[in-house]
């Protein structure tokens, strides 16, 4: 880094940390912090106690090709390939979705009804619809030890990240995988079917942010016209591949509320939760069918 600063753990981060602040990021001293954190493999704490150590130079090169990738609006976590979900090192790839905190409310919110399941059938089975990196079906598999569960998606390249995250996790023996749009590879019940699916409409895309529109594969963020064409795919057919008592629960965009509880209540689901999120905005739906 330019001045010698490169040298030291604290010199490198205060130098990614400067060029982010000239640059404007909202939070350059977080992003700083997970990006050298990152590249370094260390921990906030040992960031700040091994401040003093000498960085190689092959480690500055590397900080400094990622702070342009940054500048170029891409998000840290892609940068470093891999984010946190629910205590899960998950691996990210173009083709999904980047995991976000707000995500976890879904496996929050649903962890409850995979135990009380649990405790009424034993093994309980699970479906994640477009499950890109596995987040959310590897999230609630990992804390569900008896649990099983099958990741859909219509990328081949998704599933094949969310099969390696399953294995670097050790959930491989419990999490398999279907390639296909919405039901059209599920043959079997599950008692618990969960998604976040893409629920921007399409004319909003474009008015996203450069990190999300630029980088978020768009797959996984356009809901058709009105933003509901995946809670209307979901719901015409999920009856039909739920287990008496079983439940579902989707992600949902801040204004939704109302319009995706609509939509399932017109294909005879019952809303049994709604959950916000950090930002107290309605964020999970939890329906059950109405039999």
């Amino acid at each position: 880094m330019s001045g010698g600063q490169g040298s030291t753990v604290s010199g490198l981060l205060q130098e990614v940390r400067a060029r982010f602040a000239e640059a404007d990021l909202d939070d350059p001293a977080t992003e700083a912090r997970i990006l050298v954190g990152g590249l370094l493999h260390l921990s906030s704490t040992e960031l700040v106690t091994r401040g003093s150590d000498a960085v190689s130079s092959g480690d500055a090169e590397a900080a400094r090709a990622a702070i342009d990738r940054r500048l170029n609006h891409e998000p840290v976590y892609r940068i470093l390939g891999e984010r946190e979900f629910y205590g899960l090192s998950l691996r990210l790839s173009p083709a999904t979705l980047e995991p976000r905190p707000d995500t976890e409310i879904l496996v929050d919110t649903m962890l409850p009804h995979v135990r009380r399941l649990e405790s009424k059938v034993g093994n309980v089975h699970i479906l994640d619809i477009g499950t890109g990196t596995g987040a959310i079906c590897l999230a609630l598999l990992h804390e569900s030890p008896q649990a099983t569960g099958v990741g859909s998606d219509i990328s081949s390249e998704a599933l094949e990240t969310a099969r390696g995250n399953a294995e670097r996790n050790g959930l491989g023996a419990r999490f398999g995988t279907a390639h296909g749009s919405w039901f059209d590879a599920i043959h079997e019940r599950f008692h618990v079917i969960v998604s976040n699916p893409p629920y921007i409409a399409s004319s909003v895309i474009s008015t996203l942010a450069p990190e999300v529109k630029d980088f978020d594969p768009p797959a996984a963020l356009d809901g058709g016209l009105d933003g509901l064409d995946a809670y209307r795919a979901i719901a015409k057919d999920a009856a039909r591949f739920l287990h008496l008592h079983g439940m579902l629960g989707v992600e949902i965009g801040y204004d939704q509320r109302e319009a995706v509880t609509s939509v399932f209540e017109g294909a005879g689901f019952l809303l049994v939760e709604a959950v916000r999120d950090y930002g107290q905005n309605d964020r999970v739906l939890v329906f059950r069918f109405h039999q």
